[in-house]
């Protein structure tokens, strides 16, 4: 029953040499951006000076997204199939591909029943791939076992904004962030997470210096250390802490009586429970000063427009949905909210997962925000659909997911632009269950990714910039995607994927429905969306996407020619009464307890530069630079405690597994707590990676995991063997050929840098024989080196190799005390003096600083030289030139300003020999260098 592939759709709207619209495709924000193409290639990336949602504004991820587009072996540029487990994978043609996964579907929903199959989506998707996937899962597959990651990161900010406003409709707007009085930031560090948000807050405050922002966050991050006031809660504390706050504003009046009795219901049930927070209760559970608690409700309380922005730390709880009707119960009790400069806004972590959540792309929701439990919403769908009817039956979210497919339950999971054999908690259990499944699609863009060493079939798929469609950001904002180029091989956009699989399914199961797939383009998937939110809160049934080009982004709901700003301007909700809801919540603590054999509260998060598995950021040089590798960061106070040595490693268990891993001093934590990076995977580092401790335990409401909370131990991980190297070539290219290497050590990293090729690090409790260590040596290209000074029976082996006077490859094993030099070298600083001496420790070599401003390769030691001379942040702006571009570092150097005295700042170099700036160009070996 074959079926011809899928044609190739021209990009006839761009010519060389033009720039095409689009929008960024990391976090809701939802920047606006202009690609530059000729020839088929992008040129450069910029901000789009036009698009409301960052008026040109780029952080330093948008501004390196044309270093991420690639047409080679970094990409997945045909399908690949193995017939069984064991057997390598093979390339196949995509109509045969197409042809496979409809046969499995088709097989195993006749022999177990619809609900054998899963769909496992990502709010990386377009709102036309959602519509399309949503479709065949539950129109034609028959099954409401659809979900995304959007669990991971949105789903307790979606059930906190239904349990007491009645919809998932954040009801403020970017405007507000200009606009408000007071603003609390809790579980954000938006200078990392929204870093163009942060600039807009940043400016607003600088234009109106009476602003006060309150963060809420157990470290000190650059945000908190924006912040006039910084509660540091004790981990998972946040509903504790709230309802402190609206236990002052009770007691000192600064509730809005009126508006609670003419909007709101519930409030007295919840004021019995408030009664029990006094701040001296609170203080004794968060950690956060009783005063200071009632300082953070005088400034809400006592604010014209009072404004709070939230995301991860609230969400990502066992007690998520508490936590942010907890942050919501603040602003119905004063009336904060429909105003402007007011009101709780949640900050979308992807870029589009509000998009899937209109598009009804989770196992709890249905197009248009309806309900899969509800008989009449499932009865409107089906109608619209043009289907008898939909399942009724309870679909499966995230973790229950895979807890199905391990327990034999679901058969057959297809995962689509998502890595959950990194990204989701417990991934011993997550990876148990993937080698469980029968059959596993992955439809992917990015080689090298995780779950793709999983995969049965492989499908490819077009990302950002060859795909078109529209996205949503935090402000509800629909804007439109536009391809710039096309996709390299066989890859095809999402949703036509989902489409030519649909109507080789129908053609299987059910003839009939074929015809609910023949979309002709994406502009005819999106209208039958649309056509899906008429009615509803969100209605946006009117645009189209001659609209959306005419007119620009729009935000629902959208009526009568008109977006929506802001939402419950007339004090009623999409509630059966109308009325907000309070709801009686209560502290409990997080799920994973900590004992004496797990110690330490860890939470996890993201970086500035990077985002989620890094499957895009790690193709772009720049973003390597500022933080290189993961680290476990903990309080100076526990690492003298534990007898842990800043840099060294230590080894991190909790209930579920462990990891090794180089700890940092960091006096921005509390005691008794640590932080990892969320974004590195057994791609990039030995065992399972960091969610290889976190904990599976799931908010019984929202079904988000609590990423935010593990008990860990952490101790000297002992492993005296170490090693370090460096090859210079294709990061993408060299990352999969050294990759085995992370299977064969304790501590093992390979990882892409900002000069170029990779760096690899090793450690073991043993010294490696003599043939590893030759092993390893020719795994980088130095089975024949310019330099050798070798002791095998020592497990010593250092080796440099020079191309063209400009360093090749190196390699330190057993004695790295050349590491900093080399690598400085390799990035364009001097060559050495002598490589011998400095490799036999008779030369110490260059010392080795990283960098802070990416978007100008400005290093921490140069901005502290011009601290010392006496420079503020204006000065090392116009002398250094961090800061100046996409300015997402300027939050450090204002840390490090206020945080580094000048006088304890060597003045030995001049600020013009040491601005940190990396030539593009390796430095040349002198004459006698060696």
């Amino acid at each position: 029953m074959n079926m011809p592939s899928i044609a190739r759709i021209p990009i006839a709207d761009v010519s060389e040499g033009r720039a095409v619209a689009s929008v960024c495709c990391y976090c809701g924000t939802g920047c606006g951006v202009r690609v530059h193409v000729r020839d088929g290639a992008v040129l450069r990336v910029e901000g789009d000076p036009t698009h409301p949602a960052n008026h040109g504004k780029l952080c330093s991820k948008g501004l390196a997204l044309g270093d991420t587009v690639r047409r080679d072996g970094a990409r997945v540029l045909s399908a690949q199939w193995r017939e069984a487990r064991g057997q390598p994978m093979r390339d196949i043609g995509l109509g045969q591909a197409l042809d496979i996964a409809a046969e499995t579907l088709a097989r195993v929903i006749r022999s177990h029943g619809p609900d054998a199959v899963g769909f496992y989506l990502s709010g990386q998707l377009l709102t036309e791939d959602y519509a399309v996937f949503n479709k065949l899962a539950r129109a034609l597959a028959g099954t409401n076992n659809i979900d995304t990651n959007s669990r991971l990161c949105m789903s307790s900010a979606v059930s906190g904004y239904k349990r007491t406003l009645g919809a998932d409709a954040p009801p403020a707007c970017y405007e507000d962030l200009e606009l408000a009085d007071t603003v609390l930031i809790a579980g954000s560090n938006m200078a990392y997470a929204h870093p163009v948000l942060f600039r807009r807050l940043e400016a607003a405050r600088a234009r109106r210096p009476g602003m006060k922002v309150i963060a809420v966050d157990p470290r000190r991050t650059d945000t908190a250390a924006f912040a006039d006031l910084h509660l540091a809660i004790a981990p998972g504390t946040d509903v504790a802490l709230f309802l402190a706050i609206l236990h002052v504003m009770v007691r000192e009046g600064l509730i809005d009586t009126d508006y609670i009795q003419r909007h709101t219901e519930g409030f007295e049930a919840l004021r019995a429970r408030v009664d029990a927070y006094p701040p001296q209760a609170a203080q004794r559970i968060c950690g956060v000063p009783a005063q200071d608690i009632i300082q953070a409700a005088r400034w809400f309380g006592g604010a014209q427009a009072a404004l709070s922005l939230y995301t991860m730390g609230l969400n990502q709880s066992t007690s998520g949905t508490d936590k942010n009707a907890a942050l919501i119960h603040l602003h119905l009790a004063t009336g904060q909210i429909g105003k402007p400069g007011a009101g709780p806004f949640s900050l979308t972590g992807q870029p589009n997962a509000m998009g899937g959540r209109e598009a009804g792309g989770m196992a709890t929701l249905l197009p248009g925000h309806r309900d899969p439990g509800s008989a009449l919403d499932r009865a409107d769908v089906a109608a619209l659909w043009g289907v008898d009817k939909l399942p009724d039956a309870p679909g499966t979210t995230a973790l229950d997911m895979f807890d199905a497919v391990l327990e034999g339950h679901i058969k057959v999971l297809w995962i689509a632009a998502t890595n959950p054999a990194q990204s989701l908690p417990d991934q011993a259990r997550v990876r148990a269950a993937l080698a469980r499944a029968e059959c596993v699609i992955v439809q992917e863009a990015f080689a090298g990714t995780e779950t793709l060493a999983y995969a049965d079939l492989v499908l490819p798929a077009a990302t950002w910039p060859e795909k078109s469609g529209t996205v949503t950001n935090s402000e509800r904002r629909v804007s439109r995607v536009q391809a710039a180029i096309t996709p390299p091989g066989d890859a095809q956009p999402d949703w036509r994927l989902a489409q030519a699989v649909a109507q080789r399914l129908a053609a299987r199961i059910a003839p009939d429905k074929a015809a609910r797939f023949a979309y002709g383009d994406e502009s005819e998937v999106f209208a039958e969306h649309a056509r899906m939110t008429a009615g509803r809160d969100l209605d946006y049934s009117a645009l189209d996407y001659g609209v959306l080009g005419r007119d620009g982004p729009q935000q629902w709901p959208y009526r009568a020619g008109r977006g929506t700003a802001r939402l419950y301007a007339d004090g009623v909700f999409p509630t059966p009464s109308g009325r907000a809801r309070f709801c009686d919540v209560d502290y409990r603590p997080p799920a994973d307890e900590v004992t004496s054999e797990f110690p330490l509260r860890l939470t996890t998060g993201r970086l500035r530069d990077h985002w989620h598995t890094m499957a895009r950021t790690a193709l772009a040089g720049a973003l390597t630079q500022h933080v290189e590798e993961p680290w476990v960061s903990m309080h100076p106070d526990d690492m003298r405690r534990l007898k842990l040595e800043a840099g060294a490693l230590a080894r991190l268990r909790s209930r579920r597994g462990s990891v090794v891993l180089p700890v940092r001093e960091d006096d921005g934590m509390q005691p008794g707590q640590a932080f990892l990076p969320m974004h590195w995977g057994s791609a990039f580092m030995a065992g399972l990676g960091v969610n290889a401790l976190t904990s599976p335990a799931t908010d019984p409401v929202s079904r988000q995991p609590e990423l935010k909370f593990s008990a860990i131990s952490a101790e000297p991980a002992g492993l005296a063997w170490q090693a370090a190297g460096w090859l210079q070539g294709d990061g993408a290219a060299l990352r999969a050929r050294l990759a085995p290497w992370l299977r064969r050590f304790d501590y093992a990293v390979v990882l892409p840098v900002g000069a170029g090729g990779v760096r690899i690090r090793l450690a073991t409790d043993a010294l490696p024989g003599p043939a590893l260590l030759a092993e390893l040596a020719d795994a980088l290209g130095l089975g024949r080196a310019d330099v050798v000074f070798d002791d095998p029976a020592q497990g010593r082996m250092r080796r440099v190799a020079v191309e063209q006077g400009a360093l090749r490859a190196f390699l330190l094993a057993g004695d790295l005390r050349a590491q900093d030099a080399l690598l400085s070298w390799a990035a364009g600083a001097a060559a050495p003096a002598s490589v011998s001496a400095l490799l036999t420790g008779r030369e110490a070599g260059a010392a080795r600083s990283r960098t802070v401003c990416v978007c100008n390769g400005v290093s921490e030691a140069a901005i502290m030289v011009g601290i010392g001379r006496g420079c503020d942040v204006a000065a090392l702006k116009s002398t250094l030139g961090c800061g100046t571009g996409c300015g997402s570092c300027v939050p450090e150097i204002q840390s490090l300003v206020a945080r580094i005295p000048a006088a304890a700042v060597t003045n030995g170099h001049a600020l013009g020999t040491a601005t940190g700036v990396v030539s593009s160009q390796p430095s040349r070996v002198a004459g006698g260098v060696f």
